[in-house]
């Protein structure tokens, strides 16, 4: 892996020599613009608006463009003088506990390697004083002629550079909050709290993969050998708005209960051992309605024997009983 930049860690008199490897990649088929009759590929060229001329990538600079129309042009010359009091520094401004950083404010991920093998000495305690103090450092670090803050965390055995975004920009969440008018009962909250458990149950995230790079994958393949595009599969439409909260709660839990035989979560599983007795204890003498709750007798003398004629066991057993009771219904059966 090529590193990107060259440093170093400061922090008090400490100076740790280091280098910065990008620790991410996008992944995926690169589409690029072409003409839909021939194929042919689309270029952009660079056009100055003022001589019609194509600049070459060479002679173009940077500019800002005030309200009034001027133009400051600022060359490479311009921006690599400018004084940054963090370049090829990593500079610890603070420690900070790791809760106390919203994700929000996280950008790009660098891992960050010794650059040598006396570096190896303050990196390994520089990585393991954070580690087991469960804290996080801010810092400030120059990339690309721009200075940005950043964060120092610890990942497995390595430490990581996470730049952040300013303060500043943060985009503040007023007004998008839901009304403080809505209110929450217990049992809603209750009930989502066990479709969090069951929906959580054996998840791995490394299992996880990109669905839709897949059929790209597969569509430019059959393009590229001329044959016919595989057929995708419709997307399930966005629910409605749903009207009675616990109802779909309940549904949602019993459905994912019913992919490949999951056990309940621990919440839901109290509440269906509880049923499940109740189901064996009065299921010769009172049947079980479809929402779980116990019947009358009356309910359950017509729930024994069902229109399609079959009979369970117990409500065979509670036929044969009363057979002389209900001689009429026997001979029915």
């Amino acid at each position: 892996m090529r590193s990107m930049w060259k440093g170093a860690i400061g922090f008090g008199l400490v100076s740790i020599q280091v280098k910065l490897y990008p620790a991410t990649e996008e992944r995926g088929v690169k589409l690029h613009q072409v003409h839909a009759a021939d194929g042919g590929r689309i270029r952009m060229k660079r056009v100055c608006e003022q001589c019609g001329k194509q600049i070459d990538y060479a002679d173009i600079a940077k500019g800002y463009e005030d309200v009034d129309g001027r133009t400051a042009v600022l060359t490479e010359d311009d921006l690599t003088q400018l004084p940054l009091p963090s370049k090829q520094l990593i500079d610890v401004i603070a420690f900070v506990d790791a809760d106390e950083i919203d994700p929000l404010r996280l950008s790009r991920a660098y891992y960050v390697g010794a650059d040598s093998a006396a570096a190896a000495k303050p990196y390994v305690l520089l990585r393991e004083a954070l580690a087991d103090s469960g804290r996080v450092a801010v810092s400030k670090v120059a990339l690309r002629t721009r200075e940005s803050l950043a964060l120092l965390r610890v990942h497995e055995d390595v430490l990581v550079l996470h730049t952040m975004h300013w303060p500043d920009e943060i985009r503040a969440a007023g007004g998008l909050a839901p009304s403080d008018k809505v209110t929450v009962r217990p049992q809603e909250l209750k009930m989502a709290t066990s479709l969090m458990d069951t929906l959580s149950e054996d998840f791995d995230l490394d299992s996880l993969h990109d669905d839709y790079q897949a059929a790209l994958d597969e569509l430019v393949t059959a393009r590229l050998e001329g044959k016919a595009p595989p057929s995708g599969t419709e997307a399930e439409p966005a629910p409605d708005n749903v009207v009675d909260l616990m109802s779909a709660l309940q549904a949602s839990i019993d459905a994912r209960e019913g992919e490949g035989g999951r056990p309940r979560a621990k919440g839901a599983a109290k509440s269906g051992a509880k049923k499940s007795t109740a189901k064996k204890t009065s299921a010769a003498k009172e049947g079980t309605g479809s929402t779980g709750r116990r019947t009358t007798k009356t309910a359950a003398k017509k729930s024994a024997t069902p229109k399609s004629g079959r009979t369970t066991k117990t409500a065979k057993s509670t036929q044969s009983k009363s057979a002389e009771r209900q001689p009429a219904r026997r001979k029915h059966a």
